[in-house]
């Protein structure tokens, strides 16, 4: 199956009134829930099982150390919401939870990712215009007494 056919799945789901949908072929299952506490994509390869297993907590306001955003689906990230834009953040900036901090393209819509944490931003772990694809790292946040 291809990145095109799973997205194109994806998308057809997502506008559906479809709460979850599981789907399974030889070597690949594909499971998708709308409720957000757990999706598990795994493909098989000959005895040999992979598995990515996202589940959802509750957010802290601050985090303690340093936590990701992290991108929930497969798409292309982008740093401003235009090509030669302002970046939506940058290494330094202070975010606040909901602040949107990039936007993930996928099948031609525009996400708009925001963060789950109260913080700093650390690292900024892409590119833009780079693929990323699901629970990628993409945003280090962390507190102000960190360096």
């Amino acid at each position: 199956m291809t990145i095109k056919e799973i997205q194109s799945i994806i998308k057809d789901f997502e506008s559906s009134s479809l709460m979850s949908l599981e789907l399974e072929m030889d070597d690949f299952k594909l499971r998708l829930s709308k409720n957000k506490t757990e999706t598990v994509v795994t493909k098989e390869q000959n005895i040999e099982k992979k598995e990515q297993v996202e589940t959802k907590k509750e957010p802290i306001s601050l985090p303690t150390k340093e936590e990701w955003i992290k991108s929930p689906l497969v798409g292309t990230f982008y740093a401003s919401s235009t090509p030669n834009g302002k970046p939506y953040v940058s290494v330094g900036d202070r975010v606040k939870k909901g602040q949107v901090v990039c936007i993930i393209e996928a099948m031609k819509i525009m996400n708009e990712i925001t963060s789950p944490y109260d913080g700093f931003v650390k690292e900024i772990h892409v590119h833009n215009a780079e693929v990323v694809g699901f629970n990628h790292n993409l945003i280090r946040v962390g507190d102000a007494h960190e360096k």
